[in-house]
């Protein structure tokens, strides 16, 4: 018994078929495949978390005001106290948010350093 398992085995027609496609460099797949689009384009903002040294980077941010209830009040081009930086995409899918801003530490044309609610935070535009 233990000569069978030892046994040479022969390729049947449809695996000989699939390497001979897999020799002539043709798709073997018959899938169908979903494509996701990326963006190639480069980033324009790093985040980096004073604490633990996280850094986050995307193409755009936005600064988010909120109502007391926590919802949605307005968005915003510019920092300030009592908002929160939000990071592209501007989705579901975004990269980040902080808490709510609670201290301006200094603050650049390229460069912010800020506090939240929880954490310490410097953002650089590249």
């Amino acid at each position: 018994m233990k000569e069978d398992i030892f046994k040479k085995i022969e390729p049947n027609e449809a695996l000989k078929k699939a390497a001979e496609k897999y020799k002539k460099g043709k798709d073997m797949s018959k899938l169908n495949q979903i494509k996701i689009p990326v963006d190639i384009e480069s980033y324009n903002w790093k985040l980096v978390r004073e604490s633990d040294g996280l850094t986050k980077e995307s193409k755009e941010v936005l600064w988010l005001e909120f109502n007391e209830d926590s919802t949605f009040k307005s968005k915003h081009s510019e920092p300030a106290v009592g908002r929160s930086l939000l990071m592209s995409p501007f989705n579901q899918f975004f990269t980040w948010q902080t808490t709510t801003v609670t201290e301006i530490v200094e603050e650049r044309e390229d460069y912010i350093k800020f506090k939240t609610q929880n954490s310490n935070y410097e953002l650089f535009k590249l």
